[in-house]
């Protein structure tokens, strides 16, 4: 295997050199120590750009995989290490001979994780930031030194509790008077009690939108605050991952991920295609007071109205109280996950890119039965501190196929950018560990429409278009009812072949937690997860919904299925086990 500090001297690659790559990563076989890691991509590290614009990947196989980045001064990239072990939780990398890959690692700071969210990676003032699921920190940048100073300075503490609550990303941006702004998310998908249940309402008014579902100001020349100490600035948001301030008009954008389920809760509603395709994740602009509806409300990009939520009442076509809230510039499909936002401020692109918005779609994972969307890199232009057109596809490839079936079948999935001090674009990746470095090569004053024709095609790929609602439907097969209720309430997390998403949700073939104790399977599955969980040597931290409204022969039903399938051979589950299971439960939580 290969990790940091070994070279698997490929050389160039050439046809199906990809594969080999994947090949060599995986065995890796006479490795010599150094201090990265080469193995090269093909032309363009295999990604699809517009006319004149070349990639080269900086690294393949970052030991820790990435999420953000920042790109210093002289060229070093620092990164947001998606699994970072006992070493530290970012890494340094330095291109030292200029050939644009990274010949020199180093892993640094040791703080604690509190699970795969941590997001923030920024440079500002001189200082570096960066953020795990409950803290905020920074660390002064050295003159001439590949590290910054070792002391870690504690900017924000996340004191709402929870820590393991749903939406807990902490992204950073700054503001030019002195302040930054962090998102809590809502601890919910829809502010339910309890929480995912079909048919079941929403609180009303929602207690969540006190401390959570929002955007805060902190004072930059404070260390050591809490929660309580910031400014609220906008509410009605349920998960921000990407948040940018905007230098020409000196304001806050952000990409919202919208909710999920319609389906799953909601049966008698929505179909899957619209389950699919809806709600929007939204492209916004966050000034004082604003309030984008959550939970009450969902943007519906192909209306182009916000919408009353199921929760409340909704049918998707109800209004409502909707109308009073800030709506979205753009509304993207459903489910793409924006995982960051940037705006360009550089001269090396053509005129075209100068202060518009590059937005990284990490991809969907709940599309079934429909193909899974988003995996790429757009573009929307602006004027004047607006959008000047509709969005565009800037980068493409990330997958490697078209038709994505289950999210690990995306080899590459985009998440973090950054602009180098020459004005090219960084792009991380979460899956293998890779970074890009796009620029451009061509003549900036030859740069025009014919060189976007290409990329106007993507918008037709399977894993970008509106699906057609029969002609794309892939529909799985399932086994007996225990396949049916395993595909209707299961496979959004879990995955039609039941590997998992491999960040958040754990997979099912070959678990001891799916073929051993049964008791233990069983209490899972009705009382749901809000704690982390190992699964085959991996931690995996998202929650799980309690799944009690089943009844005891859907129960069995659906974990017989799971104990028969993706390639396990455990023995069935019973009603009565399950009944069992389910009356101790209750008698233990009537004496606690």
């Amino acid at each position: 295997m290969c990790f940091k500090h070994t070279k698997c001297g490929l050389g160039s690659l050439g046809f199906m050199g990809f594969f080999l790559s994947l090949l060599m990563l995986s065995l890796c076989l006479g490795c010599k120590e150094t201090d990265s890691i080469r193995i090269d991509l093909e032309k363009n590290g295999g990604l699809q750009l517009p006319d004149g614009f070349e990639a080269i990947a900086v690294v393949n196989g970052l030991e820790g995989k990435a999420r953000h980045l920042a790109i210093r001064e002289n060229g070093d990239i620092f990164v947001k290490l998606r699994l970072p072990d006992g070493k530290g939780g970012n890494a340094v990398l330095r291109d030292r001979n200029g050939d644009g890959r990274a010949d020199k690692i180093k892993i640094f700071s040791k703080y604690p994780i509190h699970g795969k969210y941590g997001t923030a990676m920024r440079i500002h003032q001189g200082y570096l930031y960066f953020s795990s699921q409950t803290t905020v920190y920074r660390q002064k940048l050295q003159a001439g030194k590949l590290l910054p100073d070792k002391e870690m300075e504690v900017m924000l503490e996340d004191d709402l509790g929870q820590a393991r609550r749903e939406h807990i990303a902490k992204p950073i941006a700054f503001d030019d008077q002195g302040h930054f702004y962090i998102p809590f998310g809502a601890p919910s998908n829809s502010c339910q009690d309890p929480k995912r249940t079909p048919l079941a309402p929403g609180l009303d008014p929602c207690p969540q939108l006190d401390k959570f579902a929002g955007v805060w100001r902190f004072d930059l020349n404070k260390k050591n605050q809490r929660a309580s100490d910031g400014f609220r600035v906008a509410s009605g948001i349920r998960s921000l991952v990407g948040l940018s301030w905007n230098p020409i008009d000196r304001e806050l954008y952000a990409v919202i991920h919208g909710r999920d389920d319609l389906l799953r809760l909601f049966p008698d509603r929505y179909s899957p295609w619209q389950s699919a395709l809806l709600p929007s994740e939204e492209f916004v602009r966050i000034e004082q007071g604003s309030n984008f509806g959550w939970p009450y409300c969902y943007y519906d990009q192909m209306q182009e109205k916000k919408v009353l939520s199921p929760e409340y009442g909704g049918d998707g076509q109800m209004v409502g109280r909707c109308s009073t809230f800030s709506k979205p510039l753009i509304g993207f499909p459903g489910h793409w996950a924006p995982n960051d936002i940037l705006f360009y401020q550089g001269d090396q692109f053509p005129d075209r890119y100068k202060n518009g918005a590059f937005i990284a779609f990490h991809g969907s994972t709940n599309r079934t039965p429909y193909p899974q969307s988003g995996y790429f890199v757009g573009f929307v232009p602006f004027e004047d501190g607006k959008p000047s057109g509709s969005w565009e596809v800037f980068a493409d490839g990330f997958a490697r196929v078209d038709t994505i079936v289950n999210v690990t079948d995306a080899v590459f999935r985009p998440m973090g950018l950054a602009e180098g001090p020459d004005g090219s674009l960084y792009i991380s990746d979460t899956e293998q560990g890779a970074i890009w470095r796009v620029k451009y090569s061509g003549m900036k004053a030859d740069f025009g429409p014919p060189a976007l024709a290409a990329m106007m095609t993507h918008k037709q790929k399977l894993h970008i278009r509106t699906p057609d609602a029969q002609q794309d439907r892939m529909e799985q097969p399932v086994e007996g009812r225990g396949g049916l209720t395993y595909k209707t309430y299961c496979a959004t997390c879990h995955q039609s072949n039941g590997k998992g998403d491999g960040s958040r949700f754990p997979p099912l073939d070959g678990a001891d937690w799916v073929t051993g104790d049964k008791t233990r399977l069983i209490a899972l599955t009705l009382q749901g997860l809000a704690e982390p969980i190992e699964v085959k040597g991996q931690t995996f931290t998202g929650l799980m919904p309690q799944h009690a409204f089943l009844t005891d022969v859907e129960i069995a039903e659906v974990l017989t299925y799971i104990r028969s399938s993706f390639g396990n051979e455990a023995s069935p589950i019973k009603e009565n086990e399950v009944a069992t299971v389910r009356k101790n439960l209750a008698a233990t939580s009537s004496t606690d």
